[in-house]
């Protein structure tokens, strides 16, 4: 081949921005020519325009050769090569070199020198490239024709986007793996998915990808900066998700010809392209946007170089003539490459220095070092394979060919397709080193073997990278909706006065108060965002004016309710600080949901408004004091026989028990209280009596707090203090219903706040529950058989218990019993233990303490208990006086009191239900009884 510009050779250079048809003129021109050779940076361009050039000479008149996959047919004429891999002993018409400028590249620059300096066609050279080289190229190639070509469209900076809002057509290009997975990830749910292309694909898979992108099942591509070596695709907009870059060195910002050189991929032919970066990344500079816009960039000072005059005597030898410097001040000594690294490193092991021996030898150790580390494996890793083939081809006996089991061995371990991405690319590298390994000469017996085996694998796993790319980050369906987009930017949603949102004649959701509800079906439409956006402010709009008629209206009580909905979105639902909303329960005024019923921290109602930022904030504040104070008035009316008792003149253990029950929510263990129940005497009794108190052996309980009609209207409240929707079934009617185990310790709670104590798998009304404990006790101090007592069905039937579920019953009261083998149930005598210095009281069988409940048993703490931060400890007697025990029970009554007394331990239990800057909904009892309607309300509770 010629070394130089001079003789009959046309020597020439076509240099230019991206999309000046440089490729398309150097095809043209080598077909015009016998015989050709095209040299690119990367497989995959090699690839293609391997494929453009068999479509027009026949694939029997062309051949590819790369590294890792060589088809050569007997009389092929066109030669389609990688830089490295050029057969430049191959003497052909016409040669060319694509990227030149890539001779400056501190990785790979060295070798693009070499072919600038000495590769050479019969009747003409050409070389593609940058405008930046050219100075040099006129020092170093005195006499070349350099033809310099303007870009075929413009290019222009848009500024910074964010993905969402990124057109269609674009290519997003990170600089490593894991950020191209993580914004095809976020392209594939706000978009409906994105190509990926990176340098890593094989030509199969990205061909795939390409195709896909190409056909329009989806409207984005992400790659790394491969694309931005001529690869040729319908790209308008170039998006840079970053614009530094690890060089395999150094994490370094990318420079204004590096940049360009990937923006100018946007535009093709004469249709105008831009390029602009993500919102994370933020805008580029006034000067870099300039320099790429005007294609102005600061020429090449020098390109690297390493000597082609090897010396193989020897390894040191070797190692001399690659530490040679050049002579020219416009070329730079190369730094270490992977290949003289491998080589330094072998030949400081005395094995292989011993087998590297003679010309022959040490030309074989090169060849080893220069076997490409395609899966970057850690230095040592790499080298180790290098150092096994090298003794291999070696080893006596194997006549300098690699061991077929070996080889086979190695590529069987690769034939596998499962696992996710990061372990299909890991093996699709590791097969291009053996793909490489196989298609080297004179390296293994039955070459095309075993370089069939490499490339079916490589396609097996090229079709199932593929696969899992596009389930993984394309959604088709999402894709279609998402390139309606556009036609959807010029519907205006309409929002009907039953709430109903209609969209271009669909029915996409529901406005329910100010709650926007999409339809199931809509979902994937409302995901497109410029959808999603006019919708909002469609929303907006109406919710603005139903909110300014609710204002409007001059008493909400009357208009308001409360009803079960189904659970709300925690985002949806989310209100101030620290308030939390109910399960299911909605709050409507005049039919219109205005929010969720919740509870403060201390448990008083709160509205719980969803999208309260669409709402000005002082009117606000006003509807939800005014709305919050009709909750709170119904709290207390839905509470009145526990506030009745909490303000109720009581003394000595009576106060004591009703400080108790008040502090539980109107039911309490017996057990709790047993010091003061023996304390009571007949009138306390009877004070208690009246406000409904129920003195049962295992529980006290405020029977009218439990009566059906109060529960209907505490049954909201019991959802928000709970934080658990109360059965349908739990309407006081009903004496038991069936539950599923384990109990929630929020239903329990709910439940023991309706009057329903959870027994097993059972919830039982407490008053039952007394009942049933009465009939036990009974039982057991009857006639027993067979060490026990039968259980009759008939004491089980007014619980509509199953006789099934009467040992977990029984076991959940604390007594034992088991079930015999004609499925009768025996009631075993309690075990009695004496008092410690005394003997048991009473005689016979002892039925459990009250209250006595299993510890499976779920417990909570009561919903309707006053909270601990509320509650005032009763007042301490004065120094020097004993306190007042019992009381005389004709004594006259306390005077009425205008204020509750803050020393009072039931003083701010009104405070519970009581409204924003509201007064007490629980004053003193006295207090109350002097309006008509308290002493009726009263009257109603004595009597009952």
């Amino acid at each position: 081949m010629m070394m130089s510009a001079d003789g009959p050779s046309r020597l020439r250079a076509v240099l230019g921005p991206t999309n000046t048809g440089k490729t398309h003129l150097a095809v043209e021109r080598m077909l015009a020519h016998r015989t050709g050779m095209m040299g690119f940076p990367l497989r995959l361009l090699a690839r293609e325009v391997y494929d453009r050039v068999a479509r027009a000479k026949g694939a029997d008149k062309v051949a590819l050769i790369t590294g890792e996959e060589k088809i050569v047919p007997p009389e092929a004429r066109y030669f389609l090569c990688t830089v490295e891999s050029m057969p430049l002993d191959l003497g052909v018409e016409f040669l060319c070199i694509d990227e030149i400028q890539l001779a400056a590249d501190p990785d790979r620059g060295h070798i693009f020198t070499d072919r600038l300096l000495h590769a050479r066609g019969f009747a003409e050279t050409m070389f593609l490239g940058a405008e930046t080289i050219a100075p040099l190229l006129r020092r170093l190639l005195p006499g070349i024709e350099i033809d310099s070509r303007p870009r075929m469209s413009k290019l222009s900076y848009t500024g910074a986007k964010s993905l969402t809002r990124l057109p269609p057509r674009t290519a997003i290009v990170a600089f490593s793996a894991a950020d191209v997975y993580a914004i095809a990830e976020i392209m594939r749910r706000q978009r409906g998915g994105a190509a990926v292309v990176m340098g890593a694909l094989s030509p199969r898979t990205r061909n795939a990808q390409v195709e896909m992108y190409q056909q329009g099942e989806v409207d984005f591509l992400v790659a790394t900066d491969a694309i931005g070596m001529g690869l040729n695709l319908d790209v308008d907009h170039v998006c840079f998700a970053s614009t530094r870059k690890f060089d395999g060195r150094d994490l370094r910002p990318l420079s204004a010809q590096e940049l360009a050189q990937i923006a100018g991929r946007a535009g093709r032919h004469l249709r105008n392209g831009s390029f602009g970066t993500t919102a994370e990344v933020g805008g580029l500079s006034p000067d870099l946007v300039d320099a790429i816009e005007d294609h102005d960039f600061q020429p090449l000072r020098r390109l690297f170089w390493r000597s082609r005059a090897l010396d193989f005597r020897s390894i040191d030898h070797l190692v001399r003539s690659l530490d040679v410097l050049p002579e020219i001040d416009a070329l730079a000594p190369a730094p270490p490459a992977e290949d003289y690294l491998a080589l330094v490193h072998m030949g400081r092991q005395p094995e292989l220095r011993d087998r590297a021996r003679g010309h022959d030898a040490v030309r074989l150790l090169w060849d080893v070092c220069r076997v490409p580390d395609f899966h970057a494996a850690v230095g040592a890793g790499h080298v180790g394979l290098l150092r096994r083939l090298f003794l291999h081809l070696t080893q006596p006996g194997n006549e300098g060919r690699l061991p077929g089991a070996w080889l086979g061995d190695n590529l069987a371990r690769l034939d596998r397709v499962d696992g996710d991405l990061d372990r299909l690319t890991e093996r699709l590298a590791r097969i291009r080193t053996w793909s490489y390994i196989a298609n080297r000469p004179g390296w293994v017996a039955d070459a095309g073997e075993f370089q069939m085996m490499a490339r079916r694998i490589e396609d097996r796993l090229s079709d199932a990278l593929h696969d899992r790319l596009t389930q993984r980050f394309v959604d088709r369906d999402m894709a279609r909706a998402s390139r309606q987009a556009e036609a959807w930017r010029a519907v205006e949603p309409l929002v009907a006065h039953d709430g109903r949102v209609d969209l271009d004649g669909r029915d996409i959701g529901r406005l329910v108060g100010f709650d926007f509800r999409p339809d199931p079906e809509a979902a994937l439409l409302l995901e497109i965002r410029p959808v999603r956006e006019r919708v909002r402010k469609a929303l907006r709009r109406f919710i603005e004016a139903r909110f300014t008629r609710l204002m409007a209206l001059p008493d909400l009580s009357t208009l308001m309710t409360l009803a079960s909905a189904p659970a709300a979105d925690d985002a949806d639902m989310a209100g101030a600080a620290g308030d939390v909303a109910a399960d299911g329960i909605d709050v409507r005024v005049d039919g219109a949901v205005l929010g969720r019923l919740g509870r403060d921290t201390e448990g008083r109602p709160r509205l719980v408004l969803p999208h309260r930022d669409h709402l000005p904030p002082e009117p606000l504040a006003d509807l939800v004091r005014r709305v919050e104070q009709v909750l709170a008035d119904r709290a207390a009316e839905a509470d009145e026989p526990l506030l009745r008792l909490a303000a109720g003149a009581l003394k000595g253990p009576a106060r004591g028990i009703a400080f108790q029950m008040v502090e539980a929510g109107g039911i309490t263990d017996a057990v709790a209280a047993r010091d003061l129940i023996d304390g009571l005497d007949d009138d306390q009794k009877r004070r208690l009596a009246r406000f409904g108190v129920r003195l049962g052996r295992r529980y006290l309980y405020l029977k009218p707090l439990f009566e059906p009609a109060r529960i209907a209207l505490r049954r909201p409240f019991i959802a928000a203090r709970s934080g658990a929707v109360l059965p349908e079934t739990a309407d006081g009617v009903r004496t038991s219903l069936s539950l599923d185990v384990p109990v929630a310790p929020a239903l329990a709670g709910a439940l023991r706040a309706a009057g329903y104590v959870v027994l097993g798998a059972r919830a039982v009304r407490v008053d039952m529950v007394e009942r049933l404990d009465a009939q036990c006790r009974a039982l057991l101090r009857g006639p027993q058989v067979a060490g026990g007592s039968a259980v009759d069905t008939s004491l089980l039937a007014p619980l509509g218990c199953p006789p099934a579920d009467a040992p977990a019953l029984l076991a959940g009261l604390g007594y034992r019993c088991h079930a015999g083998e004609d499925g009768r149930v025996m009631l075993l005598p309690q075990k009695t233990r004496r008092p410690a210095g005394g003997r048991a009281r009473g005689r016979g069988p002892q039925a459990p303490a009250p209250g006595a409940v299993p510890a499976d048993v779920p417990q909570a703490p009561a919903p309707g208990a006053v909270p601990a931060d509320l509650v005032v400890e009763a007042p301490a007697a004065p120094a020097g006086r004993k306190p007042r025990r019992g009381g005389n029970p004709g004594a006259a009554r306390p005077a009425p009191v205008a204020a509750i007394d803050p020393t009072n331990p039931f003083a701010k239990l009104g405070a519970l239900f009581a409204g924003p800057g509201g007064q007490d909904a629980a004053a003193p009892d006295e207090a109350r009884r002097n309006t008509p309607a308290g002493s009726a309300r009263i009257r109603r509770g004595a009597s009952r």
